[in-house]
């Protein structure tokens, strides 16, 4: 679901970025007075959930992967606004760092996953929780078809994203520039293996931690929850427990990161432009796309493209290691360590002009 660069125009890109801005504007402004010193590790800890969680591929229909977003129990706990800017870091640190997703599609690729994702699963869970107590039940159910939903509705974006393209851009004879696969192709291709896989991961995950901190820490919930608060909002106050109860759930996804290398193949639309040139690349490819064929060779603007920005570490694969299951969990800490680096600077800043405007 991380859209590479290449595989969408250049105005699509511009068009995408500008959505994004307006979800970023919005969920900083919202969060602007609970965005203090005490605010900003619960959005770390969830950027640094969501990029764990993303680690994990999973096998699906056709020979490709995908995986869950962690947007679901980011929303449940921080609301929209904070979810919105939890995945926004998780993807920006993917994209920059590790090639995960382009950065001419970042905006694409944040649009689709934090903000519709963050969209979606808070206004699902709100509905269907519908004031329910923290313990209800409802709200484990609540959140796994919320969490079902928020997949399920970036995907369909994506492949639209996808879809659009060879219809919009392509070059004197009709041949597509870009993403070379229409909607017919695209939203079935990626939709099946989301609706039946990676949507039920997403689902699992968010069940499984609303239950957990309805047992755990039930004041997480609380803010989200619609009903009176009983005990002072996590915004203003976020107990040193909640933060490390949150951080142990990541240790544990983080420990086990190199299971996500196990499923093979390559998540639908994110084939590298050499992909295309081989005969057993362009197999996959179509057997992945419906039957039907690859390009002969790349799109030009992909090839293009493709080539703009060279992570420092391509892959999640370290070119100093030699075991791919060692540097994909040492890139997880690296990633990991980055959240933790931004939300300290964030810290700082925001201390800095706190101890300024109480000396002022």
């Amino acid at each position: 679901m991380h859209i590479p660069d290449g595989y969408l125009s250049p105005s699509t890109c511009a068009v995408l970025y500008a959505g994004a801005g307006v979800g970023w504007f919005g969920a900083l402004r919202r969060v602007k007075r609970a965005l203090t010193v005490r605010m900003v590790p619960l959005i770390s800890v969830f950027a640094a959930f969501a990029f764990v969680v993303m680690l994990f591929n999973l096998p699906l229909p056709g020979g490709t992967t995908g995986h869950a977003l962690g947007v679901t129990i980011a929303a449940i706990v921080l609301g929209p606004s904070g979810a919105i800017l939890a995945i926004s870091i998780a993807l920006a640190i993917q994209a920059l760092f590790f090639g995960d997703g382009g950065i001419t599609t970042l905006g694409a690729n944040c649009f689709n996953m934090a903000i519709v994702g963050s969209l979606v699963a808070y206004a699902s869970y709100r509905i269907l929780a519908n004031r329910a107590p923290i313990h209800s039940r409802r709200r484990v159910i609540a959140a796994a078809i919320a969490g079902y939903l928020a997949v399920n509705a970036a995907a369909l974006l994506a492949a639209v994203e996808f879809g659009i393209q060879p219809m919009l851009f392509h070059d004197a004879r009709g041949v597509p520039l870009y993403a070379p696969y229409s909607l017919g192709v695209a939203i079935p291709a990626m939709m099946i293996g989301h609706l039946t896989v990676a949507g039920i991961a997403e689902a699992a995950i968010s069940a499984g931690l609303v239950a957990y901190l309805q047992t755990a820490d039930p004041a997480l919930l609380q803010p989200t929850s619609g009903l009176a608060a009983r005990v002072e909002p996590l915004s203003v106050v976020p107990q040193r427990m909640s933060l490390r109860k949150l951080w142990l759930i990541v240790t544990v996804f983080l420990v086990a990161t190199p299971l996500g290398i196990l499923a093979a193949g390559t998540a639908w639309g994110e084939w590298s432009s050499s992909q295309f040139a081989g005969s057993g690349g362009r197999a996959a490819i179509a057997a992945a796309s419906q039957a039907q064929p690859a390009p002969a060779a790349a799109p030009a603007g992909l090839q293009r493209l493709s080539t703009l920005w060279t992570a420092p570490i391509p892959n999640y694969a370290p070119q100093f290691i030699k075991s791919p299951s060692f540097g994909y969990l040492l890139s997880a800490m690296f990633g990991v360590g980055l959240v933790i680096a931004v939300a300290l600077a964030v810290e700082a800043i925001l201390q800095r002009r706190r101890v300024a405007g109480q000396s002022g």
